[in-house]
C-alpha cells in the first residue's frame, strides 16, 4: 500500500523513478548518475553512468497510466544486459481511497533463466532485492 493517490504513484514510479531507485542496483561500468523509464509504449528502461554512457535494464511493453505498467527486464543471469532475453516485469496500481493505492508487483517468467531461476529468484526475494526497491518507492511516492 502506498500512501498516495493512483496517479501520483504511477507517475513517480515511472517519471521520478531516479528520486527512488536504489544507486546499488546497476549493471553499468560506471556507478549510476541517473536511473530513466520513457513514459511511453516501447520507451527505454535505463541508466545513465557518471561517465556518460549508458546501461539499458529493458523497454516497455504495456503503457496504460495510471493503473498498469509492464516492463520488459532483459538483465542475464550474468547481470548484464542481453536485447534477445526477457522476462517481465508488471505493476498495477489499484485506488484504494483517494490517497492510497495498491500496488501489486510481480517479476515472472523466471523460468527462462533455466537452470539459474532458482538462484536468481533467492536473490531478487532477499531483503535487498525488490523488497528494498518496492519500500524506496513506497518512501518517495507520500507526500
Amino acid at each position: 500500500m502506498v500512501e498516495a493517490s493512483q496517479d501520483h504513484a504511477f507517475k513517480v514510479f515511472v517519471e521520478g523513478i531516479d528520486r527512488w531507485w536504489p544507486r546499488q542496483h546497476h549493471i553499468g561500468k560506471s556507478p549510476m548518475a541517473r536511473a530513466v523509464i520513457e513514459p511511453r509504449p516501447d520507451g527505454r528502461w535505463y541508466a545513465v553512468c557518471q561517465d556518460g554512457s549508458e546501461c539499458d535494464t529493458g523497454k516497455v511493453l504495456v503503457w496504460d497510466p495510471p493503473r498498469r505498467l509492464v516492463l520488459a527486464w532483459q538483465i542475464t543471469a550474468d547481470w548484464k544486459f542481453d536485447p534477445a532475453f526477457l522476462t517481465e516485469v508488471e505493476v498495477t496500481f489499484s485506488a484504494e481511497g483517494p490517497r492510497r493505492t495498491r500496488v501489486d508487483f510481480e517479476h515472472r517468467h523466471l523460468e527462462r533463466y533455466g537452470v539459474a531461476g532458482p538462484e536468481i529468484r533467492r536473490m531478487i526475494d532477499a531483503p535487498g532485492g525488490w523488497g528494498l526497491v518496492l519500500d524506496t518507492f513506497a518512501q518517495a511516492a507520500r507526500g
